[in-house]
């Protein structure tokens, strides 16, 4: 670990299991993986998911970090192709180490071959999305909700209902409802719940892949509901002995992560001035 004029901004983890985490991260850094959220950490949450891009110093702070770790992981609901545009990730100096573990890890982006893998589509997802409109309506609940297509998955945001926080509540059980009849789950986030197939989620995503590429030490940074099953996966693989720090990004929207978290950051800007403080202080 070289001197920088940046160390000296690294905040420290509130939790000794998160000091260790970080520490073992400085310490072998080319056996750690670093794992990050898109939306709300790498990325502003906006009313229009269409028009999410990461914060304009994540690309720049990724490639600083990324050649000196085993690994850069987003793994994100979204599909892999969205998060790589959505990102800016192709093409990019630097970012040979970086992966985007698409749709809770069932899609995969390498920025070396710079392809996606994909599986086939869950035929319940067609039939939720052919279905979801008139539902909506039948409910008296597609004023101001926004459905969003996400290939292997689609979701209903209610952020620009006129009482987005009521129109969530009232979804949330027909939703779950209508997803548990086409073979499918319902994952609440930040005034969106998305309909999905089961078996997949960020925490086994990224445990397979911290398995995958040998990993001594992992970070994984989140700001939503879908991120606690990632946090989860790095609390199971401390209690088997592989140091990891948990990163929240904001906490105002979802007490439930930050409770967890072993450090806190006030949004995407903030994640993204600690990623380029811990590339400088390695």
């Amino acid at each position: 670990m070289g001197s920088s004029p940046h160390a000296h901004s690294l905040p420290s983890p509130s939790t000794p299991a998160g000091r260790e985490g970080l520490a073992a991260l400085l310490a072998r850094p080319h056996k750690a993986v670093v794992a990050l959220d898109f939306d709300g950490t790498l990325a502003e949450i906006v009313p229009d998911p269409e028009r999410a891009r990461a914060h304009p110093g994540a690309v720049p702070a990724l490639a600083q970090l990324a050649p000196k770790v085993a690994s850069v992981a987003v793994v994100t609901g979204r599909p892999a192709g969205v998060a790589v545009r959505y990102g800016g990730f192709a093409g990019v100096s630097g970012l040979d180490h970086l992966v985007v573990l698409g749709h809770y890890g069932s899609e995969r982006w390498d920025a070396v071959s710079g392809t996606v893998n994909t599986p086939a589509p869950h035929l319940g997802v067609a039939a939720v999305r052919s279905e979801l409109p008139g539902f909506l309506d039948s409910i008296g609940a597609w004023q101001g909700t926004w459905i969003e297509e996400k290939g292997q998955a689609v979701a209903v945001h209610t952020r620009r209902a006129s009482d987005p926080q009521g129109a969530f509540e009232a979804l949330r059980e027909p939703l779950a409802t209508l997803a548990a009849r086409h073979g499918l789950i319902l994952e609440p986030g930040r005034m969106v719940l998305e309909i999905r197939p089961p078996g997949m989620d960020k925490g086994v995503a990224l445990a397979d892949y911290v398995r995958e590429v040998d990993a001594e030490a992992v970070l994984y940074a989140g700001d939503d509901l879908g991120d606690l099953p990632a946090f989860a996966a790095v609390e199971k693989l401390r209690s088997d002995g592989l140091p990891g720090l948990l990163v929240c990004s904001g906490s105002a929207e979802v007490p439930e992560l930050a409770e967890r978290a072993d450090l806190l950051l006030p949004g995407p800007a903030a994640v993204v001035d600690f990623l380029a403080a811990l590339a400088e202080s390695l």
